[in-house]
C-alpha cells in the first residue's frame, strides 16, 4: 500500500499540492474547514515561476481561458500619475522565461484547481484542531484520521505548524490593506502608485478582464484582523488617499460597499518547517507581505517540489529534501517583500528620489532585477534561469 497523505487546507497552496501529488501517483486527501469553495480573496498575480508549474500540471488551457495577460507593469507617482517606470509583460515574459505573467480572479484559479483533482479528494467542514504523534489529525469535533504524511496548507495560523513546531509570533507590518472589485474600464496593465506611507495597486482580472482588482495599502491605527473578509469603511479608505492623483481619486470614487480590510503580517523565516512525518506549504511556513506579489506563487512552487520529493523518496527523506530546497529561496522573498514595505512608502525627499532613479534605470523592480525570481524553475532543481 502506498504512502497516504492528508493535506490540511483547501486554498491555492493546498489544492495545488493535492494536484501535484495526484499527478505523481500518490494517495492524497484534502480536509478544508469551510463548507465549500467560496469567493475568498479577489485578485492574484502569478509570475512565470508559478504559471510554468501550473501548466505542467495540466492547467494551461484553463488559465488561458480565465486569466488576463497584462501588457505591462507600470509604477506611478502618487501625486500626479507620472510614470516612474514601466516594463513589458505580455510577449516579453513568455519569450524570456518560457511562461506567461497572469493576473487572475482568485475563485477562477480555485475552480480550475478543484476541477483538476479527482472528485471526493476534498472534504469540507473539517476543522483541524491539532496533529498528534506526527500522523494523527484530530478534528474539532473529536474525530481523528491517520496518515503517513500530514501537510499543513492552513495559513499563517496553521494548526499543523503549532502542533509540530515551536511557535513563533506573527510580525505585524504596521500596515493594513483594503480590497475592492470594480467593473473594469482600463487597459490590461498592472498599475502601482507609490506614495508617502501608502500605495495602491490596480489590475484587471476575470474572463475578458471584466473586473478591476484594487488593493490599497495604508497605515493601520489598530491591529486589524488577518481575515480576508473583515469589513472595511469606504470613507476611511478614501481619507487615506486624500490629495492623491486624479486617477487614484477616480478609482476610489467608484468603490462602494462592500470593501474588505485586513492586517498585513509575516513571520521571520523559519529555520525548519518539517518533521519526519509533517511539513508545511505556503503561508503556513513562509507568510510574506504582498509587496512582491509572490505569496500564491511560492505556495505553488512548494507544491511542485514537495510532490517531486515524495514521489522519489520515503517520507522522512522526502520532507527533508523538500525543506532544504525551499528554505533559502522563500526566506529571500520574505525579506525582500518586507523591505518593499519601506521602499514603496518613502516620504518625498532624497531617499524617494534615489528610489525613483533606481526604478527608472531598471536597477529595482524590472525584468532584469527580478530574473532570479521569475526564471527559477522548480521542476529542474534549484538552477535559476534567465
Amino acid at each position: 500500500m502506498g504512502v497516504r497523505i492528508i493535506v490540511v487546507g483547501g486554498g491555492i497552496g493546498g489544492l495545488t499540492t493535492a494536484l501535484a501529488l495526484v499527478r505523481a501517483g500518490l494517495d492524497v486527501r484534502v480536509v478544508e474547514r469551510a463548507a465549500g469553495f467560496g469567493e475568498i480573496g479577489a485578485g492574484v498575480q502569478l509570475g512565470p515561476n508559478a504559471t510554468r508549474v501550473l501548466d505542467s500540471l495540466g492547467l494551461g488551457e484553463a488559465l488561458r481561458d480565465t486569466a488576463v495577460e497584462p501588457v505591462a507593469t507600470r509604477f506611478l507617482r502618487w501625486a500626479d500619475d507620472s510614470v516612474l517606470t514601466e516594463w513589458p509583460l505580455a510577449g516579453q515574459v513568455r519569450a524570456r522565461f518560457g511562461a506567461p505573467y497572469y493576473t487572475l480572479y482568485r475563485p477562477d484559479l480555485i475552480t480550475a484547481l478543484a476541477a483538476a483533482i479527482p472528485a471526493g479528494t476534498v472534504s469540507f467542514g473539517r476543522q483541524v484542531a491539532a496533529v498528534e504523534d506526527g500522523r494523527t489529525v484530530r478534528f474539532a469535533d473529536g474525530a481523528t484520521e491517520t496518515a503517513d504524511v500530514v501537510v499543513g496548507a492552513d495559513g499563517i495560523h496553521s494548526a499543523v505548524r503549532t502542533s509540530t513546531l515551536p511557535e513563533t509570533a506573527p510580525r505585524f507590518s504596521g500596515m493594513c490593506a483594503y480590497r475592492a472589485l470594480l467593473p473594469n474600464d482600463t487597459e490590461p496593465v498592472v498599475r502601482i502608485w507609490l506614495g508617502p506611507g501608502r500605495h495602491l495597486v490596480a489590475y484587471p482580472v476575470g474572463r475578458g478582464a471584466r473586473l478591476l482588482n484594487v488593493v490599497c495599502v495604508a497605515p493601520a491605527d489598530d491591529w486589524p484582523d488577518e481575515s480576508w473578509t473583515a469589513p472595511g469603511d469606504v470613507t476611511r479608505l478614501r481619507e487615506h488617499f486624500d490629495g492623491w492623483s486624479p486617477e487614484v481619486r477616480k478609482i476610489l470614487d467608484r468603490v462602494t460597499e462592500p470593501v474588505y480590510r485586513w492586517g498585513l503580517h509575516d513571520r521571520e523565516p523559519l529555520p525548519r518547517w518539517s518533521t519526519p512525518t509533517t511539513t508545511l506549504v505556503g503561508d503556513a511556513c513562509h507568510p510574506m507581505l504582498p509587496f512582491l506579489a509572490q505569496g500564491a506563487a511560492q505556495a505553488i512552487e512548494d507544491a511542485a517540489v514537495l510532490a517531486a520529493s515524495l514521489a522519489t523518496a520515503g517520507p522522512a527523506e522526502a520532507l527533508q529534501r523538500y525543506e532544504a530546497r525551499r528554505l533559502d529561496r522563500t526566506a529571500r522573498i520574505q525579506r525582500q517583500s518586507w523591505g518593499n514595505n519601506v521602499s514603496y512608502h518613502l516620504p518625498d525627499g532624497p531617499e524617494q528620489a534615489r528610489r525613483d532613479e533606481a526604478l527608472a534605470g531598471g536597477a529595482i523592480m524590472s525584468l532584469d532585477a527580478l530574473s532570479w525570481l521569475f526564471g527559477h524553475d522548480v521542476r529542474v532543481g534549484d538552477r535559476p534561469g534567465v
